[in-house]
């Protein structure tokens, strides 16, 4: 008996042995990551330079995924009164594709980029087709006499206004712009500008939208500004600036000119006097007290504010608020 119950579990024991051994799962690979499409590559195919911030800020959107533009003025910068840092020049010296305004705005690009490189190519944005362009106002409320800082009195016939990417509407007239000149210059990723472009401008679209419902409440209220360079942002909101203090300055006002304001601020019913942060807001803080009016900020360059594709729609909000704290009530 108990041999047998020895011989059966040994018996058990060697058909065990010989069963073969449960497979092994399969390691668990995850899922491969597809690398964005958008990703930067190390180098940009494009050595592209911007003037002043606006500008840039629309052609890095349109590059996002291609590199980044370099920045020739920070938005602390007034380009009307600028010269070139050796910094700045050595930029300007080794771009390959330029985006400006024009001479009517950064006067101090016209002799630098008179005469590129042959293998440079240089934009214009005021040439682009499709503008909306305004002339310059003229009178006694938006010129002093003794003050010509941009330069006008020597040319003839009517003078634009070259603040012109301040309606949203112009602003999708660059965009495509650079991005055309950005596919000529890197037909490789000319499918990628076009794809950008096409978002930039749908973007633009929502922000006037957005924009024209936040000033609703303030259009027709007047008010004063520093230099007359908002126009394009009053056509298209409806807004009423009455007069501008100088031609872009820091100059005092004269008897004369301090007189002419009160008595047109007075008469509009001017609300606020607006300063720029690029110039001293002396002048401004005078003005609003003599006439008893608020004082307030409008920035056409985006001083403070993060350069990039963010810095266009924040700029425009930060005028649209900063006019609707002024002007209401």
């Amino acid at each position: 008996m108990g041999s047998g119950i020895f011989r059966l579990a040994a018996l058990v024991a060697l058909v065990l042995s010989a069963s073969p051994a449960p497979a092994a799962e399969p390691p668990i690979h995850p899922t491969p990551v597809e690398p964005p499409i958008h990703s930067t590559p190390a180098e940009p195919a494009v050595d592209v330079l911007a003037s002043i911030a606006p500008v840039h800020s629309l052609a890095a959107a349109v590059m996002d995924g291609a590199g980044e533009p370099k920045l020739l003025v920070a938005a602390g910068a007034s380009p009307h009164t600028l010269a070139l840092k050796p910094s700045e020049a050595k930029a300007l010296h080794q771009a390959s594709l330029v985006f400006w305004i024009g001479p009517g705005l950064e006067g101090f690009l016209r002799r630098p980029l008179a005469r590129p490189r042959p293998d440079v190519r240089v934009v214009a944005l005021s040439a682009a087709p499709g503008l909306r362009l305004l002339p310059l106002r003229g009178g006694e409320a938006w010129q002093d006499e003794d003050d010509d800082d941009h330069g006008h009195k020597a040319q003839s016939g009517p003078v634009m206004d070259m603040h012109l990417w301040l309606d949203p509407a112009n602003a999708r007239v660059l965009v495509r712009t650079i991005a055309a000149a950005l596919a000529e210059r890197d037909p490789a990723r000319a499918a990628l500008y076009r794809a950008n472009a096409a978002r930039s401008e749908a973007a633009l679209e929502a922000l006037e939208r957005e924009l024209e419902t936040a000033l609703r409440p303030v259009a027709g209220r007047p008010y004063l500004v520093f230099h007359d360079g908002y126009q394009y942002f009053e056509r298209r909101f409806g807004l009423t600036a009455v007069g501008t203090l100088t031609a872009g300055s820091d100059r005092p006002l004269g008897a004369k000119r301090m007189a002419t304001l009160r008595a047109r601020a007075r008469a509009k019913g001017a609300r606020c006097v607006f300063a720029e942060p690029q110039f001293s807001a002396q002048t401004v803080a005078a003005v609003a007290q003599a006439i008893g009016a608020k004082a307030g900020v409008l920035d056409p360059l985006g001083q403070g504010l993060e350069p990039g594709p963010g810095l266009y729609p924040a700029l425009m909000r930060r005028l649209a608020e900063n006019l609707v704290s002024c002007l209401s009530p």
